[in-house]
């Protein structure tokens, strides 16, 4: 589904030296499969996530989708960010339907389609709010169902959940994992908390700080479902240690450290 072929990124500092955001970065990713991607702050984790969008171009290497290169952004790719930048003035409802209203795609089944993604966030009732009634996570809520409203291949989230409190964010996660059990798509997760990268994903990729290396892929064998009540999983102990050693180092961890 997504191929990152040696891909380098540089951009140029306003006096004038290059900071180098990846080097070399080479992954393949399947379709359907959920990776969430860790690493330092800095390290070039949402530059990767701005080249999946096509938002921005590798400076050398190659990045496609299908064996297609991605050129500029495409219309089978969601994305979410961390704010969920709704338009203040628009209802629940329009701000879901806004995609399809700027992809022309609007037809006799769009509101239906809206609805039901607004049923399966648990915000049926608020369709006719604006974004200023609603708490943070409701409105991140409304931001992954606009982001899904065209029904996309592939589901870019940079850090969705970050700006949310503990409580939130936990029920967030879970809620995402439900979404994507129901309609599965190809996610890339970007992800300053080790347990959510663990609790989500398929795999989980670690990046070196800058310039942005790929250090590992990990697989993470925790049976599905999932829920937080995995984090005393033998499994899940073994892959979050093992993030945390190449992230911090072993000296971090220490022995007999538990791993979250």
């Amino acid at each position: 589904m997504i191929l990152l072929d040696h891909v380098t990124r540089v951009f140029n500092s306003r006096d004038g030296d290059q900071v180098v955001a990846l080097k070399d970065v080479s992954v393949s990713i399947d379709a359907n499969e959920f990776i969430t991607l860790v690493g330092p702050s800095g390290c070039g984790k949402s530059t990767l996530l701005r080249i999946v969008a096509g938002l921005i171009l590798p400076t050398m290497g190659t990045a496609s989708i299908g064996g297609v290169p991605i050129r500029e952004p495409r219309s089978e790719t969601g994305i979410v960010f961390q704010a969920p930048t709704l338009l203040p003035w628009a209802s629940v409802m329009d701000n879901v339907l806004f995609p399809l209203r700027m992809m022309h795609r609007i037809d006799s089944t769009s509101a239906d389609k809206a609805a039901a993604l607004i049923k399966l966030v648990g915000l049926s009732g608020f369709e006719r709010k604006s974004p200023q009634e609603l708490s943070g996570g409701m409105q991140q809520r409304v931001a992954i169902c606009r982001a899904l409203v065209h029904d996309p291949d592939i589901l870019l989230m940079d850090e969705p959940f970050g700006a949310l409190d503990a409580l939130t964010r936990e029920e967030m996660t879970l809620e995402l994992l439900r979404i994507w059990s129901e309609r599965p798509k190809t996610v890339l997760f970007v992800t300053h908390s080790i347990s959510e990268a663990v609790v989500l994903a398929d795999r989980v990729m670690v990046m070196s700080p800058r310039p942005g290396r790929i250090v590992e892929i990990i697989e993470v064998n925790v049976p599905r479902p999932r829920g937080f009540h995995v984090e005393g999983d033998a499994a899940f102990h073994d892959a979050s240690r093992r993030i945390r050693e190449l992230i911090f180092g072993e000296r971090h961890v220490g022995p007999g450290r538990a791993a979250a």
